[in-house]
């Protein structure tokens, strides 16, 4: 218990990666345009291709990736800082977001050569979005159990199967797809594959997902007897559940999972400076900026395990399962300040914007692992199971 716990010891940013965030604040300040709080609320789940582009121009998508394909050579530090920055403005990020994230260290980690000098350059000019085909109907959280299937054929692979919760999927150019290339489904992790998949092949039918907001980020991805090339399959056949695992590190531990909620949360106090008698709310901010420096100082002490080349997978499932209990308490929590005080004057983009948190926050303990799965993992690092 004392190794997991020592992971988090009080973290600090090196004085690059400050400076780099006076650059970033520069940029949003000149080329993101101001728009009302419930639009910048859905930052990482907005998907917008031209800022993308204009990130790219700066070098700021794939900003970890090697100068040779593209990237800006940069540390984790300086990509925290970047996507701490772009949170907080609520920026735009969904187009880029998983290729910078997860594809492109995962395919520069476990990829051929030939997939390098393909992919990356595409991912660090924001010209190939990518998409995560890890979740099906059937298997829920339990990835191991996943029954979509990869079979050897002349040429490559025919694949066969469906994938769910795809985030943008319909505006991707590719999915990153955990299937099963040998077994059955008792053999668990054994016999699990990632392949690139090309989302404009025949035999690849893309249907959009609506939620409770009105937006559709998520879909569901049929493949029919879909023809891979050899050259799709990531790795070594059959590692897939080692290479999901790394890729999940990334995926769990950034600031993503503790800014959710913070253009909300940013608003609010903005109004309450507004308002006579907001003192009165004092104590709940300053809980909310407890939990959150904790928070980020936690996933700060996780980022520099990743500088220095560890895979911190049970620690990145810590910070994303407490994470996510401090985004969903923040709507939940404004929902009943608002209510607290029916005379003060009505900020219509304060109640656009906690309608829409409060809608989509459900989904906060699902995505990236639901809360039970987490937990699991959790107990397995500090011994209790």
């Amino acid at each position: 218990m004392s190794n997991l716990l020592s992971a988090f010891r009080l973290a600090t940013l090196p004085a690059a990666a400050e400076a780099f965030r006076a650059e970033v604040k520069a940029f949003l300040a000149s080329s993101f345009a101001a728009t009302p709080p419930d639009i910048r609320a859905r930052s990482w789940l907005g998907f917008d291709a031209a800022f993308s582009k204009k990130l790219a121009a700066r070098g700021w998508v794939g900003v970890t990736l090697p100068a040779a394909y593209g990237g800006a050579s940069l540390d984790a530090y300086s990509r925290f800082v970047l996507v701490e920055e772009l949170l907080a403005a609520g920026a735009p990020v969904s187009a880029h977001w998983i290729a910078d994230r997860q594809s492109g260290p995962l395919i520069l980690k476990f990829g051929t050569e030939a997939q390098r000098q393909f992919y990356l350059p595409k991912i660090c000019a924001a010209e190939a979005f990518f998409c995560i085909g890890m979740s099906e109907p059937n298997a829920g959280s339990d990835l191991a159990s996943v029954g979509t299937r990869a079979t050897r054929c002349e040429g490559g692979w025919r694949l066969n199967g469906r994938k769910i919760w795809t985030t943008n999927a319909q505006h991707c150019h590719y999915m990153i797809a955990l299937v099963r290339s040998s077994g059955e489904a008792q053999d668990r992790q054994q016999g699990l594959s990632q392949f690139i998949v090309d989302l404009s092949l025949p035999g690849v039918t893309v249907r959009p997902i609506h939620d409770l907001a009105g937006d559709a980020h998520f879909s569901e991805v049929f493949f029919d007897d879909v023809l891979l090339a050899d050259g799709a399959l990531i790795g070594q056949e059959g590692s897939g559940w080692t290479q999901v695992n790394a890729e999940l590190a990334f995926e769990r531990s950034g600031p993503e999972r503790i800014y959710s909620s913070i253009v909300l949360l940013e608003h609010w106090i903005s109004c309450l400076r507004r308002m006579p008698g907001a003192a009165v709310h004092a104590a709940t901010i300053g809980r909310f900026a407890t939990h959150l420096t904790t928070l980020r100082n936690m996933s700060i002490a996780v980022t520099s395990k990743l500088v220095n080349g560890e895979s911190p997978i049970v620690e990145a499932a810590l910070i994303k399962d407490i994470g996510t209990e401090f985004e969903q308490s923040i709507p939940a929590i404004l929902e009943a300040a608002i209510a607290m005080d029916p005379a003060a004057p009505v900020d219509a983009d304060l109640y656009r914007a906690v309608a829409y948190v409060s809608q989509i926050a459900p989904t906060y303990s699902l995505r990236g692992g639901t809360r039970e799965i987490l937990r699991g993992m959790i107990a397995r690092g500090l011994g209790l199971r």
